[in-house]
């Protein structure tokens, strides 16, 4: 595949997609929303893919939008066609137009059916922390810095990160976080548990494709798939009865399965399991089990 700002490749089953702009300390911008979308969608696809790592080329993860259009980076209306409006003069805010790009990438990894760790290297502020938030699993070089820096720009989080933040530090460290809007170390994320371990800057990659090729060695894929989306998914449940009935059609699916037979078996035997079943036609009849949210 060929991409402008990133880089996709593929070594023992783990996806590395790198933001690849380090002349603009890897800055997002639409090309690179497009990019990582897509190679998203191509990794759900993708059967020999077993995890994804995130990480930035030269010295920053992503420094956040990029801000060489000046004052008018932010303004849907003259950076895109003008969004619509109602009769009455008002915004119509169900333009497609008028959506946060961070966010529809989010959305995106949210949605994915592989394992995302984010391997931090350098400066993530602004979209380069929130689209972290979707991932699974944060490890920080020691040069990382991070910053919710939207309200010493005069604007508000975005990517959903008001829905996600909270959920992964609490919301006292959230609003501490974005109300100041400062750029904070490694250190800093390490106890607010926005990231679960900080590393030397030369044991980053090595510790984030540990991680993922542990994952992808010894486990089921179609098991891993239907973890992640039951515990994100679980983190906006309103009682434990929602949880209860996805774990019975897990269960009762996957206990059927030639997975959890080769699982068993392998563990009695004393061998590595040798997982068959895969992500592309394999997932159980009750998946998805949720109604998929349109913006509007």
């Amino acid at each position: 595949m060929t991409y402008e700002t990133i880089k996709y490749e593929v070594t023992d089953q783990i996806l590395t997609i790198t933001l690849n702009r380090p002349d603009k300390l890897n800055a997002f911008n639409a090309a690179m929303q497009r990019e990582m979308i897509e190679a998203f969608d191509a990794a759900d696809k993708d059967d020999n893919i077993r995890g994804i790592i995130v990480t930035g080329s030269g010295r920053a993860f992503c420094a956040g939008a990029d801000l060489s259009s000046g004052a008018d980076t932010f303004d849907r209306d003259a950076r895109r066609a003008p969004v619509r409006r109602l009769a009455n003069g008002h915004v119509d805010y169900s333009d497609p137009n008028a959506r946060d790009g961070g966010g529809q990438l989010t959305l995106r990894i949210f949605k994915c059916l592989k394992p995302v760790i984010a391997a931090v290297n350098g400066p993530a502020v602004g979209i380069g922390v929130t689209m972290q938030l979707a991932m699974d699993i944060r490890i920080a070089s020691e040069a990382a810095r991070f910053g919710f820096v939207f309200s010493q720009r005069g604007i508000v989080p975005e990517a959903a990160s008001s829905w996600f933040l909270p959920r992964i530090v609490g919301i006292s460290q959230a609003l501490e976080w974005c109300y100041t809007g400062r750029v904070f170390p490694a250190q800093e994320a390490l106890a607010g548990r926005l990231v679960s371990k900080v590393v030397a800057p030369d044991e980053l990659l090595p510790a984030a494709r540990a991680l993922a090729r542990e994952i992808a060695t010894k486990t089921a894929p179609v098991s891993i798939a239907l973890i992640r989306q039951m515990m994100w998914r679980m983190l906006g449940a309103d009682d434990p009865m929602e949880a209860h009935k996805v774990d019975s059609r897990g269960i009762y699916e996957r206990g059927r399965s030639d997975d959890v037979k080769e699982g068993v078996m392998s563990f009695l035997e004393k061998r590595p399991a040798n997982f068959r079943n895969n992500v592309s036609k394999d997932m159980p009849d009750y998946f998805p089990w949720w109604d998929e949210r349109e913006y509007r």
